[in-house]
């Protein structure tokens, strides 16, 4: 089991991963809270907002409009599964590459805190105040 201070630098390795995707990928999320959320940790980029922007079928079509590769992070509660699902779908549909590796990671080192991308700042700023104590 990792303590704080390893789930930590290992958080950070793949928000760096995701920072260096965001260069030339489109990052699928669910909705603004979690845009929040990502800007508020740094991600920078081509987001697209897959619930309040029309759904999987939208999110693969501009994807499909700009450049054709995309970073599939919704939440890892149950309804983001299916939406992962459902964008996977649409993006294979359309030839399109996509990265699903981000969201599983962070699902594995997060999911014991928190279950969604809006909440990722809060944990980051927790798990950096308890590991300098």
């Amino acid at each position: 089991m990792l303590d704080d201070e390893e789930r930590l630098a290992e958080i950070k390795e793949v928000l760096e991963e995701l920072e260096e995707l965001a260069a030339d990928h489109v990052i699928l999320i669910e909705g603004p809270k979690d845009k929040k959320a990502l800007n508020s940790i740094g991600i920078k980029g081509e987001i697209f907002m897959t619930q309040s922007e029309g759904g999987p079928i939208k999110a693969a079509e501009y994807v499909s409009e700009h450049g054709g590769k995309a970073v599939i992070l919704t939440d890892w509660d149950r309804r983001g599964g299916t939406i992962a699902r459902e964008l996977e779908n649409q993006l294979s549909a359309l030839g399109l590459v996509y990265d699903s590796r981000i969201r599983a990671r962070l699902s594995f080192l997060c999911k014991k805190d928190i279950k969604d991308i809006e909440s990722l700042d809060k944990l980051l700023e927790r798990l950096s105040l308890s590991s300098h104590s």
